[in-house]
């Protein structure tokens, strides 16, 4: 089979497409051929390993995962003998989470999971159209919450097909001057903090970003903000540290068979030009979900 690995850290330049044994299934397991993968944000980060931290995970010195990816849809084409739950032939989604975040319709479910959002309350969504930030939009939707949109001009008709009641385009104006106050600030691009964000912020607001920010403060700001909130009107910040994956997929999955998610797709790549796609994410530029690759 083929694989895509990064045996060292470093640029997508050093990704190299091999041919490796193909696994065999244990008696829990199922052997699936990948019919479409993604490159995100997590992928671009993990084979840089930056921030360096990572590598207490990853690896030190270099990789210990060197499969790259996390994201996957195909078929079943082996099974263990204890797997009832799916069978030889069966179309499937999902990802391998060890080692990373995820991206995408679980984080973004787990930034919602992280307040007590009731239906009409105001959210704004920073970084509407990438891999995060279109799953939120949708989710939020579902949900009945009130959205207001961050995105550039010419994605401005795609959120409000997400579902976002009003857009705020941030090539013509700052969206940290807006008037407009929410109940929760979802930041899905990791460029603001809870500081510049929180005048944004009703009383009892939350600010949720779906990076560390400078110096990991939004590590330390959960921790920080429920003992100062009289000082700041009851306003926090919590970490949506991403659980429960089979959670995330059964519900995106009878959401789209209702036809209420869709997977938003910038790009599609050949398999072997998987560095052109890992360079395209690391622009910053991507809308949409992810940069997909696809193959047979």
């Amino acid at each position: 089979m083929r694989a895509v690995l990064h045996t060292r850290y470093g640029p997508p330049e050093f990704l190299q497409i091999t041919e490796i044994e193909q696994p065999v299934p244990n008696e829990r397991e199922v052997l699936i051929k990948v019919h479409a993968t993604t490159v995100n944000r997590t992928d671009c980060a993990t084979i840089r390993a930056k921030p360096f931290f990572m590598r207490i995970i990853t690896g030190l010195f270099k990789p210990i995962k060197q499969i790259s990816g996390t994201e996957f849809a195909g078929e079943v084409i082996k099974k263990g003998e204890n797997v009832s739950a799916l069978e030889v032939g069966d179309k499937v989604f999902g990802f391998d989470d060890q080692g990373s975040k995820s991206e995408g319709a679980h984080y973004a479910l787990n930034f919602i999971n992280k307040v007590d959002l009731r239906k009409g309350q105001r959210v704004l969504v920073n970084g509407a159209t990438g891999a995060i930030g279109s799953a939120a939009v949708q989710l939020l939707k579902y949900f009945g919450a009130d959205i207001t949109a961050v995105c550039a001009t010419q994605n401005i008709e795609l959120v409000k097909s997400l579902g976002a009641i009003r857009v705020i385009d941030y090539t013509r104006g700052n969206f940290l001057k807006e008037n407009q106050k929410y109940d929760f600030v979802f930041d899905t691009v990791g460029k603001s903090s809870f500081l510049k964000c929180k005048n944004l912020l009703l009383p009892g607001g939350v600010y949720i970003s779906s990076d560390l920010g400078f110096l990991a403060q939004n590590l330390v700001l959960p921790l920080i903000t429920p003992v100062i909130k009289p000082a700041i009107e009851n306003k926090k910040t919590v970490f949506p540290n991403p659980t429960d994956i089979r959670r995330t997929l059964l519900l995106i999955k009878r959401l789209m068979e209702r036809g209420k998610f869709r997977a938003v797709i910038d790009k599609e790549y050949r398999l072997e030009q998987i560095v052109e796609a890992f360079k395209y994410v690391e622009t910053g530029q991507k809308a949409g979900n992810e940069a997909s690759l696809r193959w047979r």
